[in-house]
């Protein structure tokens, strides 16, 4: 499962060519860059992070070396001031003491002002990451998202940054810094002693170079963990959504079993990951108690013979400890490296992740005003690993012009009114809305005026107006209650609780079926759209209001183009113009009268249609005019 690059991650999205397949609609699990290559790039993605990082580095740096003064004075405090040649010397141990106490307040201030530029600057630079990797998962379309969990689609720009945060705010400033740590105290080791060095580093090389062969290892295993972690979260995520169902079958013990298996796959791979990390860690931990107890053997034999001062010991004692410290630092924050750099390949991955549907951008062309019409030129389109959803579909759809399309189940009458609103670009062929390309119109005058109406409309957490406001950008509350009232809807609005300040709930699940759908169709007449899209809108709407709202949708569709994916033939006897899908491809065109009894599949439909609502007129012709409350002759599918 691999995704290609098409450029770098944070630029323009290059629509695809006229003709050309659409992109590939897998999200990769992980980039496969190397670890410092992940981190480069990671933060090439948020330049904030990066601001001001070469002044944190160097306060850092001097709070380090401040670190290193105090065994120097503590050096000079033992040898000069209590076993000098006149004796101890108070005067000399206060001096002393108090030039380490400023070092050591210096140090202090210092480490605030890099932990606090360091959290600041972090906090920036994975926010952009967030927005970046939120806005990349808006611009994939509907199929591209589909082919991930949404639970492990959202971890990637939740859990997954979080991982890189903790890393950053905890462990990378740290990482640099105890590099040149150790670096600065070996030296001044070596030149104390050039035998305690030899020692230090007999005791620590082995634990060091455990360490290094781990990492492979841990790479691999925090991949893993980060993976479980995703799928934990989509199957939580999809059981808490699919909630009724699952009560419905009583599924509850399969639900229960599968997310339960999510779980303990994760707690596997946390604890394999956690048991290396045990390890190398253990290792550091043996390395520096051997360490400790090595210098103070050969310290104090070396001081027997003369080849080093008390003072030198006390310091070299001290220094050890500066420099067991990042040893056993090194080792977590590398394993929390290794857990930021899966979290990051991960984000990276969705980056990476081709934009079939891009929009042009300030190089792409609006609309035409006023009404559109609608043409579709060898239009083919296939599901990937399917066969061809739609195959040569060619059709002219003049403005303002109110079209029913028509088709058993699976024939593509959705694909097709999925390609005309561009939520999926055609494998072959072109729409052309207004005489223009969709791949080639900006997503702005796009959206601004074409719209669909899904056959389940989807609503967010708030009120009935908040939703309907969706229709258009900055639309106050007396524009919601116009478009309300030019549906007819106003006495249902004034029968609900709270009126339009009802609360929906999440997913709408406080209103009925019915409802969300008229909130969808109120919100479709607040966009004012010049293209109109239906996929059979009113098809879960209450008998009772069907009239009135097949009155407030002839309104709606007065003086613009409009296409119903019609599932109950009433539409399409109401339609100015139907066209016919069977197996991917136009089979008739024409007018109701037309082809009621015209040889082809409208006649053998409408039949069927027509004697769900009275057997009599299953003969043809019988039914021609047909009106009223109508059965579906086709459910929503492709």
């Amino acid at each position: 499962m691999t995704s290609t690059t098409t450029g770098p991650p944070t630029g323009p999205a290059t629509a695809p060519a006229p003709g050309a397949a659409p992109a590939g609609t897998r999200i990769a699990r992980e980039a496969d860059d190397g670890v410092v290559a992940t981190v480069r790039r990671g933060l090439a993605l948020s330049p904030l992070m990066r601001r001001g990082l070469t002044g944190t580095l160097v306060l850092g740096v001097v709070a380090t070396a401040g670190r290193v003064v105090v065994p120097l004075v503590a050096s000079r405090a033992v040898d000069e001031g209590i076993g000098g040649p006149g004796g101890p010397d108070p005067s000399a141990v206060l001096t002393v003491a108090l030039l380490g106490a400023g070092v050591v307040l210096l140090t202090a201030v210092l480490s605030y002002a890099v932990n606090r530029r360091l959290f600041t600057a972090t906090e920036a630079g994975l926010a952009e990451l967030r927005t970046t990797a939120f806005r990349r998962v808006h611009d994939l379309s509907a199929l591209t998202q589909g082919s991930e969990q949404r639970g492990a689609l959202v971890s990637r720009v939740t859990s997954d940054v979080d991982t890189i945060s903790t890393f950053l705010q905890f462990g990378g400033l740290l990482l640099v810094l105890s590099l040149g740590q150790l670096v600065v105290v070996t030296i001044i080791i070596g030149v104390i002693s050039w035998q305690l060095l030899l020692v230090v580093v007999a005791c620590l090389l082995p634990a060091v170079l455990l360490g290094r062969a781990l990492q492979p290892r841990l790479s691999r295993a925090f991949a893993e963990v980060r993976a479980r972690v995703g799928r934990v979260l989509g199957g939580i995520s999809e059981t808490v959504v699919g909630a009724d169902t699952i009560r419905a079958y009583g599924a509850e013990r399969r639900t229960q079993g599968r997310v339960d298996t999510a779980v303990e796959d994760q707690r596997q791979a946390q604890v394999r990951a956690q048991t290396l990390v045990a390890t190398s860690f253990s290792a550091g931990v043996l390395a520096a108690g051997l360490v400790v107890a090595a210098v103070v053997v050969v310290g104090a034999w070396l001081g027997v013979s003369g080849g080093l001062t008390l003072g030198q010991l006390t310091a070299v004692l001290l220094l050890v400890q500066l420099l067991t410290g990042p040893v056993q630092q090194l080792t977590e924050v590398l394993n929390e490296l290794q857990n930021a750099v899966a979290g990051w390949r991960r984000v990276l991955a969705l980056l990476d992740t081709p934009v079939d549907l891009a929009d042009p951008g300030p190089a792409g062309r609006d609309l035409p005003p006023g009404p559109l019409d609608v043409r579709v030129e060898g239009l083919g389109y296939a599901y990937p690993g399917g066969p061809p959803a739609l195959s040569d579909v060619d059709l002219d759809l003049p403005a303002g012009t109110r079209v029913a399309v028509v088709g058993r189940t699976g024939s593509g009458k959705t694909t097709l009114a999925r390609l005309l609103v561009r939520l999926q670009d055609p494998s072959a062929g072109r729409v052309l809305v207004g005489g223009e390309d969709l791949r080639e119109v900006r997503s702005a005058s796009l959206r601004g005026r074409v719209a669909m109406v899904p056959q389940e409309g989807f609503l967010f957490d708030g009120t009935v107006a908040e939703n309907v406001a969706l229709g258009r950008e900055g639309a106050g509350r007396a524009a919601v209650e116009e478009a309300v009232a030019d549906l007819g809807l106003r006495p249902w609005a004034a029968g609900l609780a709270d009126g339009l300040d009802t609360r929906v709930g999440q997913r709408g699940e406080a209103l009925s079926a019915g409802e969300r759908q008229l909130v969808a169709l109120a919100r479709a007449r607040l966009a004012d759209p010049d293209l109109l899209v239906l996929d059979e809108a009113t098809s879960a709407v209450d008998p009772a209001l069907d009239v009135a709202i097949g009155a407030a949708l002839e309104r709606l569709m007065a003086g613009r183009t409009s296409v119903t994916v019609a599932h109950r033939l009433s539409t399409a006897e109401r339609a100015d113009l139907v066209v016919v899908v069977a197996d991917g491809r136009v089979a008739q065109t024409g007018r109701h009268a037309e082809l009621v009894d015209a040889p082809g599949p409208y006649a053998g439909l409408h039949r069927a249609w027509a004697s769900q609502l009275d057997p009599a007129a299953a003969s043809p012709g019988a039914a021609g005019g047909t009106a009223g409350t109508a059965a579906p002759v086709g459910g929503s599918g492709a």
